[in-house]
């Protein structure tokens, strides 16, 4: 029912960096300089567990995680492109910190062969610290620990929670999600009510599938938060470079944050993507009316026609780029059979960011002619 106990994990369940300490690996953590972070500890102490195979006491829950992961760090640079700009920028991003975690890691690695029959080299691969760096990433729960000076400074918060990690997300849950300090366990509580028998869902929070995909490599089909992106370079390839008040109008933006985070939703486009269409639509005789724009106020009824006007243009273009994209992807599945899971994946979110835009292009349609 509503407001019941879903599950509760003692803390001894808890793989946190505490965990990692005790280990065989915890001395060679406390000598180590400059000290390591707490992510890179306990991707290591998965990466040792795993090569322990049954001599780990954690063998049962690295038995259930995923041999592999769908994450965009894992993507194909082929399916990487066919992303999203803002997530495709993202994803590199991803893709480049594990890269350097590696590098940077290596002699930390070496330090450890005393404890290997076999070279730390064979053991701790790019491919095992991915795989480490993937399992954190995606089933990881916030937990604060105390600061311990055998590591860099960088936040403590994660703890791994076996068999808790096997709970699916849905977007039309609501939970309560947090360690009672009091029975020292984590809980989680739902908000929502159950049939027997039937699967209970936990939400992740309230993220959009671009979010989805890039924390925990899936995307949610019907998702009431998704939105699609509107990049800064999208938006101002609608505005005459002859403007003499762009560059003011650009600035005003930037500082004022309202260059980042402009979408369509399924409610048609955001109030911060509408604001910023207006305040580069303002005429010359217009411009010093911004601050009203920008707390909310109408300008004129040809500065709210235009931004309206623009939004729909932005729209049909990235709908054609999305149709464009889903028909690559449809090509490429034919032709290359390995990539066909990770294909299906963001086929999936663009098919999702076409029927969203589709809808917004319907909204925009409507206000379009209520203007005229």
């Amino acid at each position: 029912k509503a407001g019941d106990l879903i599950i509760s994990l003692p803390e001894k369940c808890l793989l946190t960096t505490g965990t990692v300490l005790s280990s065989c690996l915890g001395g060679y953590i406390v000598k180590w300089k400059p000290p390591v972070s707490p992510l890179l500890a306990l991707c290591t102490f998965l990466i040792a567990e795993k090569h322990s195979g049954d001599k780990s006491p954690w063998k049962p829950y690295l038995d259930v995680l995923p041999k592999t992961y769908t994450c965009p760090a894992c993507l194909e640079p082929d399916v990487i492109n066919l992303l999203p700009k803002p997530l495709k920028k993202k994803a590199q991003e991803q893709k480049r910190m594990i890269q350097e975690l590696f590098t940077s890691s290596k002699a930390f690695f070496s330090s450890l062969q005393p404890l290997f029959a076999e070279s730390t080299g064979t053991i701790f691969t790019y491919g095992a610290l991915e795989w480490a760096w993937c399992t954190i990433n995606t089933r990881t729960i916030y937990m604060k620990h105390p600061h311990r000076e055998c590591f860099s400074l960088e936040p403590d918060v994660y703890a791994l929670a076996p068999y808790l990690d096997l709970l699916n997300h849905s977007p039309n849950v609501q939970v309560k999600a947090a360690f009672n300090e009091q029975k020292r366990s984590y809980e989680i509580w739902t908000n929502s009510q159950w049939k027997k028998h039937q699967e209970v869902l936990i939400c992740y929070g309230p993220h959009d599938n671009q979010r989805l995909l890039l924390e925990y490599g899936f995307v949610a089909m019907d998702n009431p938060h998704s939105s699609v992106y509107v990049s800064a370079d999208t938006l101002l390839k609608y505005f005459s470079p002859l403007d003499k008040q762009r560059k003011a109008k650009v600035s005003i933006l930037k500082d004022h944050d309202f260059l980042e985070n402009l979408t369509f939703g399924w409610e048609g486009p955001s109030w911060r993507l509408l604001t910023a269409l207006k305040v580069l639509s303002l005429g010359a005789d217009e411009f010093a009316c911004w601050r009203r724009i920008l707390l909310g106020d109408v300008t004129s009824a040809r500065n709210e026609q235009q931004a309206l006007a623009t939004a729909a243009k932005i729209c049909q273009f990235l709908i054609e780029e999305t149709q464009h994209v889903l028909l690559q992807i449809s090509q490429l599945k034919r032709d290359k059979e390995n990539l066909k899971g990770h294909l299906a994946l963001v086929e999936m979110l663009r098919s999702e960011d076409l029927r969203i835009l589709q809808k917004s292009a319907e909204i925009l349609c409507n206000l379009n002619l209520g203007a005229a």
